[in-house]
């Protein structure tokens, strides 16, 4: 026979907190149509080799864009790719 074991104390249950509730009705609510806020983002890190992958899948429109927007990686392969048709 099996029988659960809990090595957990048992909970109490905690008297509510007055000091909070009445700083909080001290605060003005915020405004329903102020300045929306902005949007949180994340950075995410890839490795060399993924970065590698990304390069050469990419296509010669996406290359363009980038050499475009100043990109020296993107620039040298254009540069070859015109030698290259000659």
């Amino acid at each position: 026979m099996v029988s659960p074991v809990s090595n957990t104390a048992p909970i109490q249950p905690q008297p509510p907190v007055q000091q909070a509730a009445a700083a909080a009705s001290r605060q003005p609510a915020p405004p329903a149509a102020g300045k929306p806020q902005p949007a949180t983002t994340d950075t995410v890190q890839i490795s060399a080799a993924a970065k590698a992958l990304q390069e050469i899948t990419e296509t010669s429109v996406q290359t363009g864009q980038e050499a475009r927007g100043g990109d020296v990686q993107a620039q040298k392969l254009q540069a070859k790719e015109a030698a290259d048709a000659k």
